[in-house]
């Protein structure tokens, strides 16, 4: 490519040593990196300066709320936006190229992604082309100001051909322990929501999500990885209603203390 884009690709990061390398070098090509770190308490910020990234840090709080102002100090008004384990291939990036050079088109554009655990490339289970929003113009484009799976806001989009690799979990261990993570938030969502989720509507999204896995979206043609997958996608509904659960009596308890200490 011979001149840089006129685009910024915003990074977040959070103890990514190991990654972030990867992934500024596959976007060297825009005219700004801006690595947004969360605190990381390993080498990612100092990496990120060395390959030539403006680095700012900031605690995450709520993560859209962390996206949209991570966006928000971009320098240009197109944006890209990534996390320390994706990488964008070279025709990936001429096709954003074609795009922004246009001056046509959509303000939103989304980006379909090979998901990855370790090396493996898992292409059915609903993890392809699992696109998502990922090139906008920041004045038209916000994130949902919740702590997991945040709603976009924004104008109709468009769709990009080429895909973006996305190393999603480094092994079935990894994807174990964020799930945990997840489902913590995704019940924490729940509390914050006042959404109320009966045990019966629970058991039946665990059921749907296992069986809309594994038989429609043929996770069954990854074999025993798809089973796991089907597994746990199913599991997730269940583990983070029995967090809602707990979290929703805790709540309970706190306020019936307090109550009690000022009556």
């Amino acid at each position: 490519m011979a001149a840089k884009i006129p685009l910024s690709v915003v990074i977040l990061a959070k103890n990514e040593a190991g990654r972030i390398r990867d992934c500024i070098e596959s976007v060297r090509w825009a005219e700004e990196v801006l690595v947004v770190d969360d605190e990381s308490a390993d080498e990612t910020a100092a990496i990120a300066a060395s390959l030539g990234a403006r680095v700012l840090r900031r605690k995450m709080d709520i993560e859209g709320r962390h996206r949209n102002w991570a966006h928000d100090q971009a320098a240009h008004e197109w944006v890209l936006s990534l996390d320390a384990d994706e990488r964008v291939t070279p025709e990936l990036a001429e096709e954003i190229a074609a795009v922004l050079g246009d001056g046509t088109g959509f303000e939103t554009y989304s980006i379909p992604r090979r998901n990855y655990i370790g090396d493996r490339w898992i292409r059915f289970g609903g993890w392809y082309p699992s696109g998502q929003l990922k090139l906008f113009k920041k004045s038209v484009f916000r994130w949902e100001e919740t702590t997991v799976h945040p709603r976009a806001f924004g104008p109709a989009w468009g769709n990009l051909r080429h895909d973006l690799l996305h190393y999603s979990y480094r092994d079935l261990d990894d994807f174990v322990r964020k799930q945990d993570r997840h489902t913590t938030l995704e019940a924490q969502k729940w509390i914050l929501d006042g959404r109320g989720v009966s045990a019966g509507k629970a058991l039946w999204r665990t059921v749907d999500r296992f069986l809309r896995t594994y038989v429609r979206k043929q996770g069954f043609r990854e074999g025993w990885t798809g089973l796991v997958i089907a597994w746990m996608a199913g599991k997730y509904q269940w583990t983070s209603y029995v967090k809602y659960v707990r979290l929703k009596r805790g709540t309970a308890n706190a306020a019936g203390a307090t109550a009690a200490r000022s009556a």
